[in-house]
């Protein structure tokens, strides 16, 4: 039994020492060289309070993008259907340059209610107002 706890220390160690010499070098990585990013979080400007939305409807998404930094870490937008304080599931465009400002979307088939919002992603999600959607 002395051997096996001798062998289990061994490869612990060798793994210890190992996991040591990657975390050097990974403290060592010149990190000045790394290009510098900015987060971008555009308020969504459409669609705004009292806004009202009619299933199957077509509306374009629009948000503001003049503060747009040079260097945006994810470009990739998606916009993505909230209900009160949840985020659905429900993908509402996906895939498109996040500097576009605009984005024309299909209104789902929804219950509903008075408490949608739209999530625009890409560095960050932000919310839109709440507006409502009808039949």
């Amino acid at each position: 039994m002395s051997s096996q706890s001798s062998v289990l220390t061994k490869v612990f160690l060798f793994f210890f020492a190992l996991f040591g010499v990657f975390a050097s070098l990974a403290a060592a990585a010149p990190f000045a060289e790394m290009e510098r990013r900015d987060v971008f979080v555009p308020p969504i400007t459409y669609p705004h309070t009292g806004t009202v939305w009619y299933k199957g409807q077509r509306h374009n998404v629009t948000w503001d993008t003049t503060n747009a930094p040079v260097n945006i870490t994810n470009k990739l937008g998606r916009i993505m259907l909230r209900k009160g304080d949840i985020t659905t599931p429900v993908i509402l465009e996906d895939n498109f340059d996040i500097l576009l400002g605009r984005i024309e979307v299909t209104v789902p088939w929804v219950l509903p209610d008075t408490d949608y919002s739209l999530v625009l992603f890409g560095d960050s999600g932000n919310f839109s107002p709440q507006f409502s959607i009808q039949e």
